[in-house]
């Protein structure tokens, strides 16, 4: 199996990756695909850590400042040995803020980024719904599409899923996918989902997936589609464990003001809940 072209078509050729890492365990998935991507695309690899502080911190002395700056640099000197073992050049940048997710944005567009990679917070009980507000953030104003991998996963590109609501939102989601099943030869199936909130809907999800079942006909390419009902991000989660899925595809409603500082709560506990990577499509 030929690795980096798999990957190369699996998430299409990527000439600016940004890797946003928090420096805690959570982020060794998204550093090792990260990785794995950069050397398969063959660019060289953004390394961003963000050292959040507050003015109170500051107050107390440079030993708060220091300690954190410390911890930064065993942790890129980890990342740099990860690159260096396959091949990859990586460009760190350090970056202290009060507002994580801001700078993550500035930095992807500054750098042009095809994609961000990240990981995920483990969590239990009531917050396990929750990415973290940070999180949430730079998904939503992301000027690209983001990748989340969870700690511990890996991306064979064998068996992916579309998650679709039909709308326009939806949109570079099913062209992702479409794509990633059309040129990588490693995907062995391409399944999409749309999902009613009740019986009365059934119909709505349907003429969801016959959208889908169009486009790929149009592309050539063989899609299962599974019309469900009950909570949406429940019943897509549950889908990705129960057909074994490497990777979710969905897109994430743009929003303004207010609005738009959360995903969409189902885009964001599906991020947060799934079992495997998921990758946010945005829709220009």
């Amino acid at each position: 199996m030929n690795e980096d072209k798999y990957r190369m078509n699996l998430m299409g050729e990527l000439e600016s990756i940004l890797l946003a890492t928090d420096g805690s365990d959570y982020s060794s998935g998204a550093i090792k695909e990260a990785i794995n991507f950069a050397r398969a695309c063959k660019t060289v690899l953004t390394v961003l850590r963000v050292l959040e502080y507050n003015s109170e911190f500051e107050t107390e002395g440079l030993k708060y400042v220091e300690a954190i700056e410390k911890k930064a640099s065993e942790h890129f000197d980890q990342i740099r040995t990860l690159a260096a073992e396959q091949n990859v050049e990586c460009n760190i940048v350090v970056r202290r803020s009060t507002q994580a997710y801001e700078t993550i944005i500035e930095e992807a567009k500054k750098h042009r980024a095809d994609i961000i990679i990240m990981g995920r917070r483990g969590h239990t009980g009531l917050k396990k719904l929750l990415i973290g507000s940070q999180t949430a953030k730079a998904i939503a104003y992301a000027p690209c599409k983001v990748l989340v991998v969870p700690k511990d996963t890996e991306i064979k590109g064998e068996n992916i899923m579309l998650a679709t609501d039909g709308s326009k939102y939806s949109d570079g989601a099913l062209s992702e996918a479409i794509m990633m099943a059309k040129n990588c030869p490693f995907v062995k199936n391409f399944l999409a989902v749309s999902v009613a909130r009740s019986k009365d809907k059934v119909a709505e999800a349907e003429r969801n997936l016959e959208k889908v079942r169009e486009k790929a006909e149009q592309e050539g390419v063989k899609v299962d589609t599974l019309a469900l009902i009950g909570d949406p991000y429940k019943a897509i989660v549950n889908a990705s464990m129960e057909t074994a899925r490497d990777i979710i595809i969905m897109g994430t409603h743009g929003r303004t003001g207010l609005d738009r500082l959360l995903m969409g709560s189902v885009a964001e506990r599906v991020v947060a809940l799934a079992m495997c990577s998921i990758l946010v499509s945005k829709t220009q």
